[in-house]
């Protein structure tokens, strides 16, 4: 992007696409084996304790990403999994629960943000915070790169906070998590083309507000 009073800077699709790039050593969700699944269901404790290291991951990173504060995403965190474990005759032995464990995830906080106690943080997450540092990572070994990195992901997760709710859990249902348009309307129960203008409208916000920082 290119403006008459600022340098030239990368668009901010390139920058998103930087910031949530998941670190080295993290692991990704696979889809899940079906007798495992059915184990789950079960409710069986060993199951239950394989489906909490799995997606463990997952459902704290969208919650951090969402609400910016370590504490909430840990509290949010514990809501899902006890939301998982009352509702997890449900689960569908033959599909990924991940979708499943992203619409929990993003309906808990948005039933956090409208419950009239909160106040959203506009802080960013502290990078000398251990959880936060090693979600922010790139693991290469070289503490420049990852303090310049760092920097960026500060940035970004700022202006990510300064959105209103709605644009910012698009940016970070489909840069983050890695949802197309049609995932993120049933994620969010609007139609296919408005989550792909809610998404723009999103892109736009952003790259205001980075204009300049990054």
């Amino acid at each position: 992007m290119t403006t008459p009073d600022s340098p030239s800077q990368p668009p901010v699709s390139s920058v998103l696409g930087e910031a949530s790039s998941p670190p080295a050593g993290r692991r990704v969700p696979v889809a899940a084996d079906s007798d495992w699944i059915g184990r789950v269901r079960r409710r069986e404790p060993e199951a239950l304790g394989q489906f909490y290291d799995r997606y463990m991951d997952l459902v704290f990173g969208l919650a951090w990403r969402l609400l910016g504060d370590r504490t909430r995403a840990e509290d949010v965190t514990s809501e899902v999994f006890l939301r998982v474990h009352r509702a997890a005759d449900r689960l569908d032995p033959t599909r990924d629960p991940a979708p499943w464990l992203t619409t929990i995830t993003t309906n808990v906080c948005r039933d956090l943000w409208r419950s009239g106690a909160w106040r959203m943080s506009r802080r960013a997450a502290d990078v000398d915070d251990p959880v936060a540092a090693a979600t922010l990572s790139t693991g290469r070994n070289d503490p420049e790169a990852d303090a310049l990195g760092a920097e960026r992901e500060r940035l970004v997760q700022d202006a990510l906070l300064e959105l209103p709710e709605p644009l910012r859990t698009s940016i970070v249902l489909h840069d983050y998590q890695g949802l197309d348009h049609r995932q993120v309307a049933e994620v969010l129960g609007i139609a296919h083309d408005a989550a792909r203008k809610r998404y723009s409208r999103a892109l736009s916000a952003m790259e205001q507000k980075l204009r300049g920082r990054v």
